[in-house]
Parts: C-alpha cells; sequence; structure tokens
C-alpha cells in the first residue's frame, strides 16, 4: 500500500468522526478567502464515508464557502493594502490582476465560474471586494457557482458509491503523484525557474 492509499483511508476514517461537519465548515470558510487547500478533498471523503449525508454536507460546504467569500469580499474592501504583498509572495498577483480585469468586463459570471471551477476562488472573492462589486450579485453567485460544485461533488460520490471508492483506491498512488509532481512543475513554471 503506498504513501497516499495510506492517506486515503486516513481521510475516510476522519470523514466518519462527529465533528467532521465542523472541520469541512471551518476548512470550507477558510479556502474562500485565504487557505489553499480546497474542501473537495474532504467532502468528497465525507460524502463517501456517509452517503445518506451527502446533500447535508454539500449544503454546509456551499454555505461555509459563501460565507469565507464574503470574508474574502471584506478583506478586498478594507485590507488590501495588507494582504497586497502576500499575493506577490504566493503567486497569485497575476492571477488577481487578470481577475480585476475581467470583473470589469463580465461582473456577476466571473463570480459565478471562479466558484464552480477550480480557480483559486479566493482571488476572486478579494478582487470581487477591491473592484466595489455589488455586494447581493456577489453573494448570489458565489452561493450558485459554489453550490453547483459541492453538489455535483456529493451527487457524484454518492452515486458512484462502492464503485467510486474501488476506482479511487486503484488510481490514487499514481493520481497522488501526479498531482504532486504537477504542483512542482506550476510553481517552478510561474516563478520562472
Amino acid at each position: 500500500m503506498g504513501f497516499f492509499s495510506r492517506l486515503y483511508d486516513k481521510v475516510l476514517i476522519w470523514a466518519a468522526h462527529r465533528h467532521a461537519a465542523w472541520y469541512l465548515g471551518g476548512l470550507s470558510f477558510a479556502e474562500s478567502s485565504f487557505f489553499p487547500i480546497p474542501p473537495d478533498v474532504m467532502l468528497a471523503p465525507m460524502a463517501l464515508a456517509r452517503p445518506e449525508r451527502a446533500w447535508h454536507y454539500a449544503l454546509i460546504t456551499t454555505v461555509t464557502s459563501a460565507l469565507g467569500g464574503v470574508f474574502g469580499y471584506l478583506i478586498g474592501v478594507f485590507a488590501f493594502e495588507l494582504i497586497e504583498p502576500l499575493l506577490h509572495e504566493f503567486g497569485y498577483w497575476e492571477n488577481f490582476q487578470s481577475a480585476v480585469e475581467w470583473f470589469k468586463e463580465w461582473g456577476f459570471w466571473v463570480v459565478f465560474l471562479a466558484g464552480f471551477s477550480p480557480i483559486p476562488y479566493k482571488v476572486f472573492t478579494i478582487s470581487a471586494g477591491t473592484v466595489g462589486m455589488a455586494f447581493l450579485p456577489f453573494l448570489v453567485a458565489s452561493l450558485i457557482g459554489r453550490g453547483a460544485r459541492f453538489f455535483l461533488v456529493a451527487g457524484l460520490i454518492r452515486w458512484g458509491g462502492v464503485r467510486m471508492d474501488r476506482m479511487l483506491r486503484s488510481y490514487i498512488d499514481r493520481l497522488g503523484w501526479i498531482f504532486v509532481v504537477a504542483a512542482i512543475v506550476l510553481y517552478l513554471v510561474l516563478n520562472g525557474v
């Protein structure tokens, strides 16, 4: 059994913990405003461990992610000067600049697409606050985009069930190492190494 297989088994155990929903909510909130790990990594095993609660977990993830997005929005409005150096340091500055340009042109749709896609959502929540996007459309786009993503993840896991578990288990080590290598390559490319 490889490293990622053991980690996968550990995450399934954590997913069944009685406080797992709280941890999922905390992770979802943090990821939308400042934390780099997406909540899907916790939502998927939780839905797999307890498929009868998959929709409940998707709702928790959606609501807390949208609340975290509001926090990111407020960072953009009130504290952008404090986090600007971090955007540079962690390689998000170019993404932030692109997000600002996209907001000028597409507004609501940018937040919706960022909420659904694997693009770092926090960049868009902070950008929305920085450019002064109207709050209500921001919140609605966040809820729809994040909800669509997380309910899709929960639905696929619930639908796939045991078959999905077997498939993940057979490929988890290869996928894990591919992800690590891809992350390193992306880091090196973005930092001009």
